[in-house]
């Protein structure tokens, strides 16, 4: 049987979290308190363990998920049915979702470790529901989130419209310092785009975010933007020259068609 009791000091390393400190036991449990302030984010120490799943023990698990040196909270934002659960399945399992699948209701969240410039970092991903009468729901993990990707479908005009209400909505709850990334979505869709990359590359300039195409089907950028994200909170733990966090968006398949063929 698990017990949170019986880490010994070897796991409880020192590493940079960017966010609270939370006990071991509370870690699977989503965390919503409304009497939280904006200032609260620190550097602190963590145990970084949680419940083994029924298929692997408590060893195989802490191993896979203590090694880290930077943790941070990112949530996919974004109206229903632009692909944020496609997304963070495509990130996390390296596949997609295909056919029809029910809309995720209410929050939920996955664990990923990525190494960016020889630095591990955690990202700890929450899946949110884009119907407005989850909204309520959703603002309360606002305060506590470090990065978050806002999603649009190409395809949908409205979901791209409604991107400005996110952005307010992201100005009121989320933190000053929250890095934003806007994502087109759904990009594989080809004549069913509604949505000019152009349109989508003006908005992010406007409100000075980062910005990529992506596709949760081919898999295209989807790496690439979790990749941007956690540079970015690598820069915040340790601030380096900003150049290091330029968007490093892959070829789309247009411009990679345009290429001449290997020799």
């Amino acid at each position: 049987m698990w017990n949170p009791n019986a880490m010994d000091n070897r796991q409880m390393e020192k590493r940079v979290v960017i966010g609270r400190v939370r006990p071991t036991w509370a870690r699977n449990m989503p965390e919503a308190r409304e009497d939280d302030d904006k200032s609260d984010q620190e550097v602190g120490v963590m145990p970084h363990s949680e419940p083994p799943s029924p298929t692997e023990t408590w060893e195989q698990q802490n191993k896979q998920e203590d090694k880290y040196d930077v943790f941070g909270k990112v949530m996919l934002l974004g109206d229903s049915g632009v692909g944020k659960t496609c997304m963070l399945v495509r990130f996390r399992d390296g596949t997609f979702l295909s056919g029809n699948y029910i809309s995720t209701v209410g929050i939920d969240f996955r664990n990923k470790v990525v190494t960016v410039d020889g630095v591990k970092v955690k990202l700890q991903i929450w899946d949110t529901a884009g119907q407005e009468r989850f909204r309520s729901v959703t603002h309360a993990y606002y305060r506590d989130a470090h990065a978050l990707l806002l999603l649009y479908d190409v395809t949908n005009k409205i979901s791209f419209d409604n991107i400005r209400a996110w952005l307010g909505e992201i100005r009121e709850y989320a933190q000053d310092d929250v890095v934003i990334m806007l994502l087109g979505n759904k990009s594989d869709s080809g004549l069913e785009r509604a949505v000019r990359r152009e349109e989508g590359q003006r908005l992010a300039r406007e409100y000075q975010v980062a910005f990529m195409e992506t596709s949760a089907k081919t898999g295209l950028n989807v790496e690439a933007a979790f990749a941007h994200v956690a540079r970015a909170l690598v820069a915040k733990a340790n601030p380096v020259d900003p150049a290091r966090l330029a968007v490093r968006a892959q070829p789309s398949q247009e411009q990679r068609s345009s290429c001449p063929p290997c020799s």
